[in-house]
């Protein structure tokens, strides 16, 4: 199984996928840069004291989690000088070369704190003999259960680079262009899309071994099959190194994509974020690794700092310590899931101010369906390489689209089956909540909404099925389904950029709306806003530019300047300002 696509939080080098769930680690301003796919950051404003004798607690920043957007921000903060810690709540597994686990032989390594392997397939032909007992440790697999879903998440340094397949999709640029259209598409795949690759370590999957070795045989037979049904195919680009995949089919190395290994990680030829990314921020002298450890919350303090608490466990849970420490500044890189926990709660008690309505909102799981065809008398191969390489695809962007992984599916076993991971163009979105009574969070995702993305795969696999008599099996998800919709791979949304963030993925902190339509020039109009926030006299308000005229300005900012004759005392409710706008402050320079 993969995330399909590489992200660099540091400035746009992101693959973006259908719901962003955050943005960048800092404002350009201050980092030169800005993204759309990345962490989110919460400023502190503020002189407080000293942290530490080297240190000012206002320059010490705290990331949390070490994901894509984690490792990214670690690695161009430290390049910038400045003092990182990066927090992660599993394990460094750089300290434990070999230790991951092949898929059919799981132990304590492989998932987070379960009594039970729960895999994506769960039977074999019907018969619960994938799952596996095993000791409940801190492994790289977790699972986080929400009544109508599940999600699936890597779990230690590197994040989901380490479950993941690899595959580094990039989007269809039309489809790209809708989704977040404050962003410079041409920006996006003239320089940042490149820079991910690069500094990835992505390549193109060689030819040779994809139509000539027995360890592809899945992967011909599923791009025949949609060939025949005159479905398009796509080659994807993949961070494992393929040499070292082609000495493993001679076996002149250890055998790790070709071991069935993947979903509980890659021991060798996988440059996952700990070889490329992370690799490079840790020899930063300003970051500071602090794994094991779960921020269970963040208060805002009155100097406009972060408190965060902090728990410690070893590898069986047992807790080593539990502390606090105060940041300047905090990115929350922990994921959808992860940053929402904190952030909804936070909101809910009040623990860090002004966090917008937006916060928790447009969550979805990038329509993710799973499922899989039946070739009657046709071998899709009982070895197979544990890393995809191929598509097949109806993209259009209209709601019918689907592009699927064909998955591998290294049981060891002659199957005569094709796996398909799909992403569609699912429009149902959910939102996260907090359980008043217990704290918990929860989705208010139900199974019902995932029926336009299995509509879309039905219809692909009925126009394959028409031509090669193939059938859709219902003998390897739970339920038992034909098609699995009760889990995703890449959960989206919850910090959409430029609603629950400013555009530079700052949280966004007040509360500005436009109460009359802007007439006339950029400069020299008059315009009223309704702003929901403690003001002084001479204070400043930057505003994005989508409150005032329409695409493609939309990456330039304003500041407008308020009235001297704003109260100095704190307001206690809102109120309505008209002011002439002072200066223009572009980020982005367009023609009018």
């Amino acid at each position: 199984m993969n995330q399909p696509s590489p992200t660099d939080a540091s400035a746009r080098d992101v693959v973006a996928q259908r719901r962003p769930s955050g943005a960048a680690p800092s404002r350009r301003a201050v980092l030169g840069t800005a993204a759309w796919s990345a962490p989110l950051a919460i400023a502190a404003s503020g002189a407080p004291a000293l942290a530490s004798s080297s240190t000012p607690l206002t320059d010490r920043i705290a990331i949390i989690g070490s994901g894509y957007g984690g490792a990214v921000a670690a690695l161009r903060l430290g390049q910038a000088g400045k003092s990182v810690d990066l927090i992660e709540m599993g394990k460094d597994w750089t300290t434990d070369p070999g230790s991951f686990n092949k898929l059919t032989n799981p132990d304590g390594n492989s998932q987070w704190f379960l009594d039970r392997t729960d895999m994506p397939f769960a039977y074999l032909s019907g018969m619960d003999v994938v799952n596996r007992a095993i000791p409940r440790r801190a492994g790289v697999l977790g699972i986080e259960y929400f009544s109508g879903i599940k999600v699936y998440k890597g779990h230690g340094l590197g994040g989901g680079s380490l479950v993941n397949g690899g595959m580094a999709v990039t989007p269809r640029r039309s489809f790209f262009s809708q989704v977040p259209p404050q962003v410079d598409a041409a920006e996006m795949y003239s320089t940042y899309f490149p820079r991910a690759n690069d500094a990835l370590g992505v390549t193109a999957p060689p030819m040779d071994l994809v139509l000539e070795s027995a360890w592809y045989q899945f992967t011909r037979v599923g791009v025949q099959q949609a060939k025949k049904a005159g479905i398009g195919h796509a080659m994807v680009p993949n961070v494992y190194d393929f040499e070292y995949m082609r000495r493993e089919v001679v076996e002149r190395e250890t055998r790790s994509a070709l071991a069935q290994e993947v979903i509980f990680g890659n021991n060798h030829g996988k440059k996952d974020l700990t070889k490329t990314y992370l690799a490079t921020a840790r020899r930063q002298s300003g970051v500071k690794v602090i794994p094991m450890t779960e921020v269970t919350a963040i208060t805002q303090e009155a100097d406009g700092t972060f408190t965060l608490a902090m728990k410690t466990i070893a590898f069986d849970r047992t807790v080593v310590s539990q502390s606090t420490a105060r940041y300047g500044r905090v990115i929350m890189a922990a994921g959808s899931v992860g940053t929402a926990k904190l952030l909804m709660a936070a909101k809910a008690t009040g623990a860090i101010r002004n966090l917008p309505a937006e916060t928790g909102k447009r969550w979805g799981p990038n329509g993710n369906v799973v499922t899989s065809r039946r070739h009657r008398g046709i071998a899709t191969g009982a070895r197979q390489s544990g890393i995809p390489v191929a598509g097949i695809t109806t993209w259009d962007d209209s709601p019918a689209s689907v592009f699927a992984e064909v998955a591998p599916l290294p049981t060891g076993l002659e199957m005569e089956t094709s796996l398909y991971l799909a992403i569609t163009n699912n429009p149902n979105e959910a939102q996260y909540q907090r359980n008043a009574a217990t704290g918990a969070l929860e989705l208010t995702w139900t199974p019902a909404m995932a029926a336009p993305g299995v509509s879309a795969m039905t219809n692909v696999m009925n126009r394959m099925n028409a031509v090669d008599g193939g059938t859709v099996r219902t003998d390897l998800f739970e339920g038992p389904k034909a098609y699995a919709d009760f889990l995703t791979y890449h959960p989206l949304g919850g910090m959409v950029l430029g609603e629950a963030t400013d555009l530079s993925g700052t949280a966004a902190g007040m509360t500005i709306t436009e109460t009359a339509t802007p007439i006339g020039s950029r400069k020299g109009s008059e315009f009223a806003f309704t702003i929901s926030q403690p003001l002084a006299a001479g204070a400043s308000v930057t505003l994005p530019l989508r409150y005032f005229v329409k695409p493609p300005m939309i990456n330039v900012a304003f500041q407008l300047f308020v009235r001297a004759s704003v109260p100095n005392a704190a307001m206690s409710g809102g109120v309505a300002l008209s002011e002439r706008l002072g200066r223009v402050n572009a980020i982005n320079t367009y023609n009018a």
